[in-house]
């Protein structure tokens, strides 16, 4: 177990920091929470015209609430304190190691990552539903992008990131499975599903360009 954990956090300071002011600006723009506001609605937008009913759109926004309860919130309010793990920034054996990007350090305990768990679970849970191929891969690359974010950061350990996406891959599908139990999921046509994988290009984008005017012109 001590090799292990050894081998975590060299692993991480192998991912964390650059010498790249733009990578910096870019990865603190891609780790904002905010930053994905247009894709959720976009998603929400492409569950709203595929379904008729008031009913079946609010099985799904509910759904999707529930994901995001069961992966980071409980997350967040058990496990995080219960197992107490420091963040890398915060950890005294290799604290002063990590390149801490623009003063972010985040909380205390990082164990294990909510934004992997999070992202990974309604990108789970919208790839079932969707079944989109194109989609799913976009999906997939939007987390695991975020998971990234956070180790470049130096705010996650790779296992506080591999925990939070088995966790929230189980926690998409589990909750797939219910949301089936309690309907029929409708067929997603192609030309709705890639609405939210252009908005995710234009997001990534973003970011890109926000990076290099932040860190060149500003």
């Amino acid at each position: 177990m001590e090799e292990l954990i050894h081998f975590d956090k060299q692993l991480l300071l192998w991912c964390n920091g650059s010498d790249s002011l733009f990578i910096d600006y870019m990865v603190t723009t891609l780790t904002n929470a905010k930053t994905w506001i247009p894709l959720y609605i976009a998603l929400l937008y492409v569950v709203v015209k595929n379904n008729k009913s008031a009913k079946e759109v609010f099985y799904i926004v509910a759904a999707a609430g529930l994901c995001v309860f069961l992966a980071g919130g409980l997350d967040d309010m058990i496990v995080k304190p219960l197992v107490a793990r420091w963040r890398p920034t915060h950890d005294p054996e290799i604290g002063m190691l990590v390149d801490v990007v623009d003063g972010y350090r985040g909380g205390n305990y990082g164990f294990f990552s909510a934004h992997a768990c999070n992202t990974f679970s309604i990108a789970v849970f919208f790839s079932l539903l969707m079944r989109f191929r194109p989609l799913v891969a976009a999906m997939i690359l939007w987390s695991l992008t975020n998971c990234w974010t956070r180790l470049y950061l130096g705010v996650h350990y790779p296992g506080d990131i591999t925990v939070g996406l088995i966790w929230g891959g189980i926690v998409g599908y589990v909750v797939y499975r219910l949301y089936c139990r309690v309907t029929t999921p409708a067929v997603y046509p192609a030309k709705l599903c890639y609405i939210p994988i252009i908005v995710l290009a234009l997001l990534f984008l973003y970011a890109i360009v926000r990076g290099m005017v932040t860190a060149y012109v500003l």
